[in-house]
């Protein structure tokens, strides 16, 4: 229970009157002189001198809005010219989209009667004119099947084109068209890729997802030179070659392939050729080096085949073959578990020619070590020519022997 004093209580009430009556008058006091400085300050409230500065308008801003109010209008240009719109500019109309047809049965199978239906587009860069054809190079897989092709140019106009050659291994074909539309400035200009650094600028250049993306343009840098990737040439599941390529950051889509890579000076350096399609993978494009595909591209314009130096004979990698056949049929020394051996040799060819036998096993060519087919492949089509000789060091029933051999022409086998 609380307890209180009556008469305290009577006092504070007086008290609270008393205050309050004193808050009335101070209230009123503060409004009447509120009131009084309010009429005093207005006058001065129109003139800005009681800013501590005044505020002078920028020259220019002030013209502008005088143009303004009388109604004047001024355009503003932005010059977004730069090093890459160059590039794109100079090799945008070199770039063309090719269109792969191939005819069927109208109902699908069977023989009869058949239409032609577009079974995929791709890109192509127009790279050389004479007289009035040109000439463009493009991938394999872009015409791969094709009983017609179709060249749109950058500006739409449809022509129809005829393949010239095609070569799988290194994924490249050339078309030929009329050009007697095709100025000097739609002819791509060669730049060397051996030249090129990690980190390099680039533009790709193609039609991505099709026709209606034409001449899309991606930028990005060379990621890395001198990449081998692993190809599976006859879809057996084992790799077959390895494709010498450059990698890039730059967006390349299914489309692409075909198109133009070109460098900051809008020089073509590669030719779009895949990327790496995995949901883990991002940024991964891969171009065929326009060095090593230009004496491809003069052989499929030439000749409509890459002239490549053959042995004549069928081969399997040691390394595939059970150690127990390792010592037991071929009589390998045990250090010897490398080099491809010999299945069968082609009557006349060079290898029968040389001497060569059914499981004979080489390791070495030109006194370089040889590890397996794709490494045998790689130095007969990257370091011989037809015609050229070469010596092979092989093994026969545990003995060691070295035999050379005269090329020919793979086409003659």
């Amino acid at each position: 229970m609380g307890y209180y004093d009556s008469d305290h209580n009577s006092e504070s009430r007086s008290r609270q009157k008393g205050n309050r009556g004193g808050m009335f008058l101070a209230g009123l006091l503060g409004v009447v002189l509120g009131a009084i400085l309010v009429i005093v300050a207005i006058p001065q409230l129109t003139n800005f001198d009681i800013l501590p500065y005044s505020i002078q308008p920028d020259e220019d801003l002030k013209e502008t809005d005088e143009a303004y109010h009388n109604g004047a209008t001024q355009n503003v240009s932005v010059d977004v010219t730069t090093d890459v719109t160059k590039a794109v500019e100079k090799a945008g109309d070199s770039v063309v989209g090719i269109t792969n047809i191939q005819s069927q049965s109208f109902w699908g199978q069977g023989e009869g009667q058949t239409q032609d239906q577009q079974a995929g587009t791709g890109s192509g860069v127009i790279y050389k004119k004479e007289g009035n054809k040109v000439y463009i190079v493009t991938n394999n897989h872009v015409v791969e099947g094709a009983d017609q092709l179709e060249v749109t140019l950058a500006d739409g106009t449809k022509v129809p084109a005829q393949m010239r050659g095609a070569d799988i291994w290194t994924d490249l074909a050339v078309i030929e068209m009329d050009g007697s539309k095709i100025k000097k400035d739609d002819i791509a200009e060669f730049g060397n890729s051996d030249k090129l650094k990690a980190g390099e600028p680039v533009i790709a250049i193609g039609n991505p997802l099709g026709l209606q993306f034409s001449g899309s343009v991606t930028q990005g840098v060379v990621s890395g030179v001198e990449r081998t990737i692993p190809v599976d040439i006859n879809q057996d599941g084992m790799e077959d070659w390895n494709a010498e390529v450059l990698q890039t950051d730059a967006a390349i889509n299914p489309g692409n392939s075909g198109g133009a890579l070109i460098n900051i000076s809008g020089q073509l350096i590669g030719i779009n050729s895949m990327k790496i399609a995995q949901s883990a993978v991002e940024g991964i494009g891969l171009a065929i080096p326009i060095n090593y595909a230009q004496p491809i591209i003069e052989d499929l314009e030439q000749y409509g085949e890459v002239k490549r130096p053959a042995m004549g004979v069928t081969l399997e990698d040691v390394n595939k073959i059970s150690a127990y056949h390792q010592q037991e049929t071929l009589k390998l020394p045990k250090e010897i578990n490398y080099g491809v051996m010999i299945r069968q040799t082609v009557p006349n060819s060079p290898a029968a020619q040389a001497g060569l036998q059914e499981l004979d096993v080489i390791t070495e060519l030109d006194g370089e070590k040889i590890e397996n087919v794709i490494e045998l492949r790689k130095h007969l089509y990257n370091k011989k020519d037809v015609n050229d000789q070469m010596k092979v060091t092989l093994y026969r029933n545990g003995e060691k022997k070295e035999v050379t051999m005269k090329l020919t022409d793979e086409s003659r086998l």
